[in-house]
Parts: C-alpha cells; sequence; structure tokens
C-alpha cells in the first residue's frame, strides 16, 4: 500500500464518519448521502479545480477504480446477507416472480426503451442494448431501500426481490447478446450461445449449492467449537468470496455467487451470528459504492444536456416504472403496483458494467455511453426521493388491504414466523433451557433460543428449527431475534457475567420486555434484580428449598405443614433479593 492510497482511505473513512451524517441530520439519507459526497468530492467535482487550486488535490478521489473495486465488494456482501435471509424452500415459492413476472419485465422494458431508442434514430442493435441496459434495476439499492422499511417479508418485498434476482441471473446472457450485437456471432450462431449460457448457469448454480450445502455446515461447525472469531470471521470471508470467485470463473454474475453462498447458511444455527459479524463491513463497502457511483456523475455533461437529461430520468421512471406496475397490477393492487414501479425505476449497479463492454466493442458511442452512465447515475441519486414519493402515494391514495400489508411470505422460517409478536426468547439451551422450551412448546407459546455452545445449539437444532448459535448478552443478537416484540426473554445460562451482562443490556434498550433469569446463588441472585430482572430463581435456593422439603416429610412433619415452612422460608428469601416482593402474597400463594 501507498502513501496515496492510504490518503484515499482515510478520506473516504473522514467523510463516512462526519459528511454523511451531516447530509443525514439535513433529512438526506444515508444512500443519496453518499452519492452526494462522491460527487462533490470526486474528480468531476471539486477535482475540476485541482489544477488551479492544488490543496484541492489533498481532499478529493482520483483512483475511482479503486473505490469501485472496493464498492463492489460491497455488492457482495449485500447478495450475501440476501441469501442468509431466505431458504430452497422461499427461493421455489418465488418461482412465478423470478422466471415468470422477472421475465416480462425485463423483455417489455428492453422492448419499449429500445423503441424509444429506435425513435430517436439510434439503429437496431444500440436501441437494443440500451433499452436492455436500462431494464436492469439496482439490487443494492432497492434492497438497501426495502430493509430499511422493513419489507422484505412483505408481498411487495418479495415481488421486487424476485423480479432483481431474474435481473442478476440475466447478467450473464445479456453480455453475450451486446457481444452478438456488436458483431462477433449472428443469427442461430448467437441464439444458440444464448442457450449453452443459460444451460451452464444452471448447472453450475446446481453443482455449488449441492456440494457447498455438504461442506459449508460442518465446516463452520467445527471451527465454532474451538470459539476463535479470527477463524469464523476468515471463514466467512472465504465462503462468501470463494463462491462469488467460483462463478465469476464459470462466466457468472459474482453477486449471484455471493446469493448462494449465504444460501448455504441459511436455516441454520448460524445465520444470525454470521449476519452480525458482517453487517459492518457491507455497510462500510456498500458507502464506497455508493460514492463510486456519485464519482461517475460529470456535471459538465449536465450542463450540456440541461433538458435531456432530466427528461431522461424521468422517461426511464415512467417507463419502466409503468411496465412493473402493470406487471403487478393485479397481484398488488394499484396503490403497491405503483409504488413497486417508483421504487424500481432506477437503473441498475449491472448497467455500469454491459455499457462498458458496449463502448469497448464499438457497439455504442463514447458520448452515447456516458450519457448512459451519467443518466443511470442520476437515477441512483433520485431513487430514494422517488421511493418515498412511492410511498407516501400508497398511503394517502386510500386505506391499504391490513392484510395484504402484514402478510408474510408461508415459507418463512419457524423461527421468522415466531418473530412477529409475543413469542419468548430463551438465553441458552441447556437443560434448564430445554425445559422451559418444551413448557412453552406444549403449551401452543413460540419461542426461539439462542446459545453459546455450538454442541447444544447443534443438537437442539437437530429436533428444532428455532435454536441459533450466538451469544444473548449480546444486544444485535437479540435484536435479530425480535427481542423488541417479544412477551419476555428467559436467560438460563449458566455464566453468572454472561446473565448479568445481558439483563443490563436489554434493560437499557428494551426496558418493557420483561427479562426473568437464572440465578446461581444470592448475592447473584440479588445482582440480577439490581439490573433489573423482572424475576429471578436462584438455583441452589430452590433445589436447597426442595431438599429441605423432603427432609421434613422424613423426620415426620405432614405435608401441609411442611409446604408451609417450606414457603416461609421462600418468602424470607425472596425478600432479601427483592425490594418490592410481598411477604404476604409470597406465603398465600405458596400456601
Amino acid at each position: 500500500m501507498t502513501v496515496a492510497d492510504l490518503r484515499e482511505t482515510l478520506l473516504f473513512l473522514l467523510l463516512a464518519g462526519l459528511a454523511v451524517p451531516l447530509l443525514q441530520r439535513l433529512r438526506i439519507g444515508q444512500i443519496p448521502g453518499f452519492l452526494l459526497v462522491g460527487l462533490c468530492f470526486g474528480p468531476h467535482g471539486l477535482g475540476t479545480w485541482a489544477g488551479a487550486a492544488p490543496w484541492l488535490a489533498d481532499i478529493t478521489f482520483h483512483d475511482i477504480e479503486g473505490v469501485k473495486m472496493f464498492g463492489e465488494l460491497g455488492i457482495l456482501f449485500l447478495m450475501f446477507m440476501i441469501g442468509l435471509e431466505l431458504s430452497p424452500a422461499r427461493i421455489w415459492a418465488l418461482r412465478r416472480d423470478v422466471f415468470g413476472t422477472g421475465v416480462l419485465q425485463v423483455a417489455l422494458t428492453a422492448a419499449a426503451i429500445g423503441a424509444i431508442a429506435l425513435w430517436f434514430g439510434n439503429p437496431p442493435a444500440p436501441a437494443l442494448t440500451v433499452g436492455i441496459t436500462l431494464a436492469m434495476s439496482s439490487t443494492a439499492v432497492v434492497m438497501q431501500l426495502l430493509s430499511r422499511a422493513q419489507a422484505l417479508a412483505t408481498p411487495l418485498g418479495q415481488a421486487c426481490f424476485g423480479i432483481l434476482m431474474l435481473q442478476d441471473l440475466a447478467v450473464v446472457p445479456v453480455l453475450i447478446l451486446v457481444e452478438g450485437l456488436a458483431g462477433s456471432s449472428t443469427g442461430a450462431a448467437l441464439w444458440w450461445t444464448l442457450l449453452l449460457a443459460v444451460a451452464k448457469a444452471a448447472a453450475t448454480i446446481a453443482l455449488v449449492y449441492i456440494i457447498g450445502r455438504r461442506l459449508a455446515r460442518p465446516l463452520f461447525a467445527a471451527f465454532a467449537v474451538q470459539r476463535q472469531p479470527e477463524v469464523f470471521v476468515a471463514l466467512i470471508l472465504l465462503l462468501a468470496l470463494g463462491v462469488a470467485a467460483a462463478t465469476a470463473a464459470a462466466g457468472l454474475s459474482m453477486a449471484l455467487g455471493a446469493l448462494l453462498a449465504g444460501l448455504l447458511l441459511a436455516d441454520t444455527e448460524f445465520q444470525y451470528e454470521v449476519e452480525m459479524i458482517v453487517e459492518p463491513f457491507r455497510g462500510l463497502l456498500m458507502g464506497m459504492f455508493f460514492m463510486a457511483v456519485g464519482m461517475e456523475l460529470d456535471l459538465r455533461i449536465v450542463a450540456q444536456y440541461p433538458f435531456w437529461l432530466p427528461a431522461s430520468v424521468l422517461g426511464l421512471l415512467a417507463v419502466k416504472g409503468g411496465v412493473i406496475a402493470l406487471l403487478l397490477l393485479r397481484r398488488l393492487g394499484w396503490r403497491r403496483a405503483a409504488q413497486a414501479g417508483l421504487l424500481m425505476g432506477q437503473g441498475g449497479e449491472f448497467a455500469f458494467i454491459i455499457l462498458g463492454y458496449a463502448v469497448g466493442a464499438g457497439l455504442l458511442a463514447g458520448a452515447t455511453g456516458q450519457f448512459m452512465l451519467v443518466l443511470v447515475t442520476a437515477s441512483m441519486l433520485a431513487a430514494p426521493g422517488v421511493a418515498a414519493l412511492g410511498a407516501r402515494i400508497a398511503r394517502r391514495a386510500g386505506s391499504v388491504d391490513a392484510a395484504q400489508e402484514s402478510a408474510q411470505d408461508s415459507t418463512q422460517k419457524p423461527a421468522q414466523q415466531a418473530f412477529r409478536e409475543g413469542h419468548i426468547i430463551i438465553g441458552g439451551y441447556g437443560r434448564v433451557g430445554r425445559l422451559v422450551a418444551g413448557v412453552l412448546a406444549r403449551q401452543g407459546i413460540a419461542c426461539v433460543a439462542v446459545e453459546r455452545d455450538h454442541q447444544l445449539a447443534a443438537a437442539g437444532r437437530a429436533q428444532a428449527s428455532n435454536v441459533f448459535s450466538g451469544d444473548a448478552s449480546m444486544p444485535e443478537m437479540m435484536e435479530r431475534l425480535g427481542v423488541g416484540r417479544s412477551a419476555g426473554v428467559v436467560l438460563t445460562m449458566d455464566d453468572p457475567q454472561a446473565a448479568l451482562h445481558a439483563t443490563r443490556a436489554l434493560r437499557r434498550q428494551y426496558p418493557a420486555v420483561p427479562v426473568f433469569a437464572r440465578a446461581r446463588d444470592e448475592q447473584h441472585a440479588r445482582l440480577l434484580k439490581d439490573a433489573g430482572a423482572a424475576g429471578v430463581i436462584s438455583e441452589t435456593v430452590e433445589s436447597g428449598l426442595q431438599l429441605a422439603h423432603f427432609a421434613l416429610g422424613a423426620a415426620g412433619m405432614p405435608e401441609g405443614a411442611a409446604g408451609f415452612h417450606i414457603g416461609v422460608e421462600r418468602a424470607e428469601r425472596l425478600a432479601r433479593v427483592t425490594d418490592d416482593g410481598s411477604k404476604d402474597n409470597a406465603l398465600k400463594d405458596d400456601v
């Protein structure tokens, strides 16, 4: 690494830490914030005056390709986390959206935009290239917006995701088609090449999934037992980047490979633990991606086309959004269909790849390619505001069907179904945790458990799909388990410090959620109560009282009298732990 590389890294961290939060305080979202920062501090922004003012060279970016490389890693981790939230059953359930709506969306949008390009005098091949390029939406932008709105599991989110998945799958066939349009192959040869590409893609996906599914989980299990965080992180990076590299070597999209890598760990006990580790990397690298997109926006081209550029952005949103809305009209209703159209009307990150290839092959003129790049960038910059407009229209146009708004996909994992409202979270899945889970299950109460010991988590996972590997004392893990919507948390771990730390964290961040904890002894029980636990059970006190109950009976004391005296002892010890406990009520309950 050179000093120049370090300078650009420090500049990015400085802008991400200062400029973007400042823009957010001005009510500018994170995505447009990074885009604007890239625009202002890129070579086409303040960098254009670096010759006249040399000090500007120290606060502007020069190596766009280097920033884009890191930004592409952000897309890979975004797709990896999307894969973690899916399951093969959910993907199969989305087949209508992927191979039905998705195919129609790309074909109809490409035809409509291509026809407009023909009308403006472009030859057929360049017009079709422009149409296909602009038919793609931004996976990064749309998934970020859906995730922030917590709409991924709604019918709207699933329909958008299905279309985006088809677009990712279509990248390689599109590149082959562009190559054919450039003159390297024509007619039957072109269609034969496309058919072989689709067959190769299907075989690669099936092979990666079948082999990876048999290797990924045992490999993670082996390293999870050792509890070495650095090795675990290295294994996650190896899986995500390794599968992405494998699909790229097979001629497929790296983003598709990252999605497959996430699928390998979906529905396993490592799902949420892996999400916690990847989330910081993803957020930072995604910021680099959007900043690189902002750097691509050349304000001189904007000045050259003061009318046609904004008109083209509006036209893209109208045509593409209209096609998507029409395709989803019957399924979602006109309100949500219109919202989906506005949400996905922007250009996508794959346009940079396709346009670069088309310009290099001589299919598009350099000026046309640059205009299209600026058009795609401008549409991505406008995407958050347009999506917010769509959501506002959907809300104000009339009452939305509550069943459709809150419905979840029927193929969701059992644990995800429990996250809706009123489930119980169990921290620790040893003997006590399994006992609590069994009682809740027999009463029909949904629960989800998290356990640090992988062997215990794996054993529980073999019997129920609602057991995950992770640490209940980490707020990030509890948040992923839906603690904010839970009826309560039961901490059964045998580590006193972990139970105390978890109790304090939960009381601080979720004061309305009751916490019930297992204590080792009376001193530990007092600490837990002081930390905010609503109920505490001391295992030494309870076991001692039960044994004393048996001893009193063996000494000849009647059962009722023995129970009364044990109740008195329990109430007195409870009074030592809690200040608000009522001795009279405890006696009444025990008798």
